[in-house]
């Protein structure tokens, strides 16, 4: 399961961020915006390929000692990342695209509820519900 889940706006500002345990949050926010860079790399490298444009999951963007950091864009260019522990060695790559799948669900829904505003952070109670769904509990 993730340790840390962010959202990120098509402008690189943080829409939702949510990292378990909370006291290294810090760390996760530092993970979570270096790892922009290799998004921004492998959407380039997507583009100029003109592979299939249907493809919004990017895989593992890198891993650290402790983390393994993936990526996933949408079409309308707004990163979800999921960092999950590097000792989970049981997950795997399609279970990680099942969780982008369901958070990319719920982010749609949260997009199509009339009371909110893009752009704004995200503050949906069933969006942190999934979100918490797919965290690692804390022992």
């Amino acid at each position: 399961m993730a340790v840390c889940i962010a959202v990120i706006a098509k402008e690189n500002y943080p829409l939702y961020i949510r990292s378990v345990p909370t006291q290294n949050e810090l760390k996760f926010h530092y993970t979570v915006h270096t790892s922009l860079d290799v998004v921004e790399e492998k959407i380039s490298a997507v583009g100029k390929a003109m592979a299939d444009q249907r493809e919004l999951y990017l895989g593992l963007l890198y891993p650290t000692e402790d983390y393994k950091v993936y990526g996933y864009v949408t079409n309308s260019k707004v990163k979800f990342v999921i960092v999950v522990d590097s000792s989970n060695t049981s997950l795997r790559d399609n279970e990680i695209r099942s969780m982008f799948r369901k958070l990319h669900n719920s982010f749609t829904d949260v997009m199509c509820n009339p009371f909110y505003n893009p752009g704004d952070p995200i503050q949906s109670k069933a969006f942190d519900g999934i979100v918490s769904g797919m965290m690692v509990q804390p022992s």
